[in-house]
């Protein structure tokens, strides 16, 4: 659910009601210095400034402590109603969103530098889209690698998935997981992979954010050769932001795919600048380890990427 509007922007909202209703009996016994500054504060929206002008009025005038205490209960009175209200506001307002609504999401271009099955340097593009909703959240990933010499191919690798999340409670949810790649110097030219499970937010909070999730699996792998492959794996994954100042993210992703012949672990580490106008700038080094590759594939490939990131 969307965050309830912030204090300034509430007190704008009730301002201009509160206002009218200060010359009561109680608030007319206050010295005129006292109401001015009282009704200064309350009109300029700051949650702030009205709190430190009260205790400010308490220590200079300690007789009328009981009025200034009923001013600063029907004040959050007030407040407490308007965030109600545009709590209430706001969820009717996702669950009449129609299917295209409120999305959100960034778009990313760059260059990366890869080792392992293929070393070279060539152009990286990424899409995310994220809808979040009362209880569902649903996410759209995609990302291209791709490099070419002298009009020969030399990196070409595609993902592309999307993933459904249903909240239990606050911090527990289910999911589900579609997925398909495509890299035919890691030896296979489609593999597709599909989870449904659990997961948990361990932390939740402004500046940081750390989820988990496991489940069991499918897999079908396409091999170059013409060859194929499906099994039953399980799914592991770890989700970490972690917002180390305004300007700067960290981030790591994790995931396992564990199954009886080739497990694949892959990790992702990112580190994000805010740059301003919804531009920001990303360095990221990802590790994926297959145990048991395709024939003439070696099992870890690297991926350097620095890019540049819209939100939109």
């Amino acid at each position: 659910m969307l965050n309830v509007l912030n204090s300034k922007t509430v007190l704008a909202a009730v301002t201009a009601t509160y206002l009218t209703a200060l010359p009561t009996a109680a608030h007319a016994e206050l010295p005129a210095p006292v109401r001015a500054m009282i009704d200064a504060a309350l009109a300029s929206g700051d949650d702030n400034t009205v709190r430190t002008v009260i205790d400010l009025a308490r220590t200079t005038n300690p007789d009328d402590a009981s009025d200034l205490d009923a001013i600063l209960a029907a004040y959050e009175t007030d407040i407490a109603a308007a965030e109600a209200q545009t709590a209430a506001n706001q969820e009717a307002e996702i669950r009449n969103a129609g299917l295209f609504d409120n999305w959100s999401g960034q778009g990313q271009l760059g260059a990366f530098r890869s080792t392992g099955n293929a070393s070279n340097t060539g152009v990286t593009a990424g899409l995310k889209l994220e809808r979040v909703g009362i209880d569902w959240r649903h996410k759209l990933t995609g990302l291209v690698d791709y490099q070419e010499n002298n009009g020969v191919t030399t990196r070409e690798q595609f993902l592309a998935a999307y993933e459904a999340n249903y909240n239990l409670s606050d911090r527990m949810f289910v999911y589900g997981l579609a997925q398909y790649e495509r890299d035919t110097f890691q030896g296979f030219s489609a593999r597709y992979s599909a989870s449904g499970g659990i997961g948990y937010r361990l932390i939740e909070n402004d500046a940081m954010q750390l989820s988990v999730k496991a489940g069991p699996a499918y897999r079908q792998t396409q091999f170059v050769g013409g060859a194929s492959d499906s099994s039953i794996a399980g799914l592991g994954a770890l989700d970490f932001d972690w917002q180390i100042a305004e300007n700067l993210k960290l981030t790591q992703d994790a995931n396992a795919f564990v199954q009886s012949s080739n497990n694949t672990f892959v990790s992702t580490t990112g580190l994000t600048a805010a740059l301003g106008g919804g531009l920001s700038a990303s360095l990221s080094y990802t590790l994926e380890h297959d145990t048991d590759p395709p024939l003439g594939a070696v099992q870890t490939d690297t991926l350097s990427r620095i890019t540049i990131i819209y939100d939109f």
